[in-house]
């Protein structure tokens, strides 16, 4: 029989085990943040150099930024690439998650396939698109150094995170309401659209930012399909910190963080939206 003091230390033990983990936790957590953080108030020196803390406040990197036509060119062409990224990969990988749902030999080989992209470093990818991009070069179907092979790239990357956030509320779907809309007349395609879709719109959409923000902030597939007319915001960030280091990228740095992080705060809402949906 154990001694009543025993329990005290072994509960003593499990508290100080417990706020080493937190401890562990705080030192990881600010190694990731602080040099996101540290670029804000950098981004908003007067000084000609990086500089921390900043010697004056001014909004003249900003202003540079706003008014450069290479910087604004980029931003726009990131738009555009992301959006047409987030499109094509939430339409082929909700599809995707669809299609796995029903049983078939080698399900899971797919699956592995259609995901391994979050796995397979980026460069190698790269590398690969490239070397396949380059025959058709010949062939009339010029891909490299244009915006359709730079979407056609990241849509590659960004497939695996609709298929996993589709997946996800798929999972939780309960199939019987399907069957009960058939099974009143409706056909598969309007029980998917007034049934199917209506609950599973958070995960999809969820997908369609994750996509997103994968192709708005992607610079290595940039830097080997990319060129001149497909010259992405990472990109031109890259080519900045080559040649110069700029202050300017400071601000645009800071810019990016509040756009990832604004994106990051929707796609957890609708996770939570989807939970609760799931709930019901």
């Amino acid at each position: 029989m154990k001694r009543p003091d025993s329990r005290y230390r072994a509960a003593a033990g499990w508290r100080v085990a417990e706020g080493a983990l937190y401890g562990v936790f705080v030192v990881v957590l600010c190694y990731l943040v602080v040099p996101s953080v540290i670029v804000v108030p950098m981004s908003f020196s007067a000084s000609r150099f990086l500089q921390f803390p900043p010697p004056e406040l001014s909004l003249r990197w900003y202003r540079a930024y706003l008014g450069t036509r290479e910087w604004t060119e980029a931003t726009w062409n990131s738009i555009q690439v992301a959006t047409a990224t987030a499109v094509l990969a939430t339409g082929l990988g909700t599809l995707a998650a669809l299609g796995l749902r029903r049983r078939f030999w080698g399900r899971s080989m797919v699956y592995g396939l259609l995901i391994s992209p979050l796995v397979i470093p980026v460069i190698v990818l790269s590398v690969a698109l490239y070397l396949y991009f380059a025959p058709l070069q010949k062939l009339g179907l010029p891909l490299i150094g244009r915006r359709i092979g730079l979407i056609l790239a990241h849509t590659v990357l960004a497939i695996p995170f609709v298929v996993v956030s589709v997946s996800a509320s798929l999972k939780v779907l309960d199939e019987a309401m399907e069957r009960a809309a058939q099974s009143l007349g409706a056909s598969p395609g309007v029980a998917f659209r007034r049934v199917t879709f209506p609950l599973i719109r958070p995960g999809v959409v969820a997908g369609g930012l994750f996509a997103f923000v994968t192709s708005f902030d992607e610079a290595v597939a940039a830097i080997f399909l990319g060129g001149p007319a497909a010259r992405t915001l990472p990109l031109k960030m890259w080519e900045g910190v080559r040649l110069e280091v700029d202050p300017t990228l400071a601000a645009v740095s800071s810019l990016l963080v509040g756009v990832t992080i604004a994106l990051v705060a929707a796609i957890e809402v609708l996770r939570r939206r989807s939970a609760r949906l799931a709930g019901q």
